[in-house]
């Protein structure tokens, strides 16, 4: 009999667009012979699944399990593709956990933890990882704005402390635009961060481990075309992406030694990417890290698997296959 593997995509954030298409690219990517593949789609309290084009059910939420034509079909493991809550942030994997459901991406505690950008970043400080300067505020706090101008200085970036896909992300140029930006990254969530601007090279690396081997891909350089690495850049082609990186062996050696360090103290499981800014002195400052980073064709991590000559159906077989 073949596993039953669910692609768990959909989620409660505007990211929801883009963990379908991450669905969509898994499908084609895993292998059919070995799995039953299913799309499960979780949107709120509406968790349905697609057993053919244009035929879904309700999934039962007592065991993550479906019915059709009286046969109970249970999952064997959950591929975990939503960027953003409920599956970004532990919620889903604590689901699972009670479940006794295996499951792609890293446990509770580390997907909490990465997907709020400043604790994470405080964390990893304390291990000797560069990052930009920041400072946090929560809705309610109340805001000094010339302290921010004192103490982190323009330009700078206001961002949603947890979140994705640059929603609600705005570079602040002068103090006179801080409150817009402020009020624009509130809107999507609770905990806002304020980060120093670092004038330097955007790039992300992408890795896996299993219990027989550790892979960390080639780098890939980020050039947006827009003033930052923005949403537009992100999904509608305003980017350049280079993989492999114009840099030096030895940088890019120095980045994917970095990505695997931060892999080991978070405990990550999966693939992860790690976003990173290397300044003109090539000092290697984090940005974040991605515990379900995006899945379709054109998404980093499958150019990283290509540049490396890996095959994108093995690897995911092989992570798969590593929770059983």
């Amino acid at each position: 009999m073949k596993p039953n593997i669910a692609i768990v995509c959909g989620g409660d954030s505007k990211e929801i667009e883009v963990s379908f298409k991450s669905a969509h690219g898994l499908y084609g990517f895993i292998d059919k012979n070995r799995y039953n593949l299913f799309i499960v789609k979780i949107i709120g309290k509406e968790w349905i699944v697609e057993i053919s084009e244009g035929e879904i059910l309700y999934i039962d939420k007592n065991d993550f399990s479906f019915t059709h034509k009286g046969k109970k079909t249970i999952f064997n493991f959950a591929y975990i593709t939503i960027h953003g809550t409920p599956g970004e942030n532990g919620v889903l994997q604590g689901y699972f956990e009670l479940l006794r459901i295996p499951y792609s991406c890293c446990g509770v505690l580390t997907a909490a933890l990465t997907f709020d950008k400043f604790a994470c970043i405080q964390y990893l400080k304390g291990y000797e990882i560069a990052a930009a300067e920041s400072i946090c505020f929560a809705k309610g706090e109340n805001i000094n704005i010339n302290f921010i101008a004192q103490n982190i200085d323009f330009p700078c970036f206001v961002k949603p402390s947890a979140g994705g896909s640059s929603f609600g992300v705005s570079k602040v140029k002068s103090e006179n635009d801080l409150q817009l930006a402020i009020n624009k990254a509130f809107a999507e969530g609770d905990k806002i961060m304020i980060e120093k601007f670092i004038d330097g090279k955007e790039f992300t690396c992408g890795m896996y481990r299993t219990k027989d081997k550790t892979v960390v891909f080639p780098v890939s350089e980020v050039v947006p075309k827009n003033d930052f690495f923005d949403f537009d850049a992100k999904y509608n082609g305003a980017v350049e992406e280079i993989t492999p990186a114009r840099i030096s062996e030895k940088l890019a050696k120095e980045i994917q030694k970095l990505t695997e360090k931060i892999y080991q103290i978070l405990d990550c499981k999966g693939i992860i990417r790690v976003d990173y800014i290397v300044d003109k002195n090539n000092k290697i400052n984090l940005l974040e890290v991605n515990t379900t980073p995006g899945m379709t064709e054109t998404s980093f991590i499958p150019q990283q698997i290509r540049a490396a000559r890996l095959n994108i159906t093995n690897v995911l077989t092989e992570i798969i296959e590593n929770e059983f």
